[in-house]
C-alpha cells in the first residue's frame, strides 16, 4: 500500500509539473502600434516585446526565440525575429532587445532583410495574421551560424536541436 501511495503522490506530481512557458508582459491577444514594423507602409514603433520562460527541460544548453506570420501572402510565411545562442542560463529578454546591436545572442536575418525585430506589417484591408512568438530549448550551446544566415537555415538548424519549445500566438491587422 506505500508503494503504491507513493507511486500515485508521483505521478500526481509529473501530471502538474509545467513544461517550457513562454510568458509576456507587453504583449497579450492583439499587438499594437508599438511592436509594428516601421517600413513596407507601416509606421509603428517596431519594438521587440519583453518575452521571459521557465521550466527549461533537463539537457537545455542554450535558446533560441522566433516569430513567424504564416498568414503573410508569400506561400511561405514571413519570418520576423531569430535570436539564438541565447544562454542557458538567460530566462527573458527586455522589451526593445530586438534593436541591440552588441549581444552575446546572435539576432539573424529577418524577411525583411535586415537583422533584429522587425515587427507585424499585415497588407492593409488583409484578414488579421497571426503572430507566433516561440521560444526553443536547444540541445547546443550554438547553433554555429552567423547574422547574415537565411530565416529558413536558421529555422532548419533550430528544429534539428530543439528539446522543447512554447508559444504565444498574438494576432495584428491594419
Amino acid at each position: 500500500m506505500k508503494k503504491l501511495l507513493s507511486i500515485l503522490s508521483l505521478s500526481a506530481t509529473l501530471l502538474l509539473a509545467e513544461g517550457l512557458t513562454l510568458k509576456s508582459t507587453s504583449i497579450s491577444g492583439q499587438l499594437g502600434l508599438k511592436q509594428e514594423f516601421n517600413g513596407f507602409g507601416c509606421k509603428g514603433e517596431n519594438i521587440s516585446p519583453k518575452l521571459s520562460w521557465e521550466n527549461a527541460p533537463k539537457g537545455t544548453k542554450s535558446f533560441a526565440i522566433t516569430v513567424y506570420d504564416p498568414d503573410a501572402p508569400t506561400g511561405s510565411g514571413w519570418w520576423h525575429w531569430l535570436v539564438f545562442d541565447i544562454d542557458k542560463n538567460t530566462t527573458s529578454l527586455e522589451e526593445g532587445f530586438g534593436a541591440k546591436k552588441n549581444t552575446k545572442a546572435i539576432q539573424s536575418m529577418t524577411n525583411y532583410g535586415t537583422t533584429g525585430f522587425g515587427g507585424a506589417c499585415p497588407p492593409k484591408g488583409d484578414k488579421a495574421h497571426k503572430y507566433e512568438f516561440t521560444v526553443y530549448a536547444l540541445d547546443v550551446e550554438t547553433l554555429g551560424l552567423k547574422k547574415e544566415t537565411n530565416p529558413a537555415i536558421v529555422g532548419y538548424y533550430i528544429n534539428s536541436h530543439v528539446i522543447e519549445k512554447s508559444t504565444i500566438t498574438a494576432y495584428y491587422k491594419r
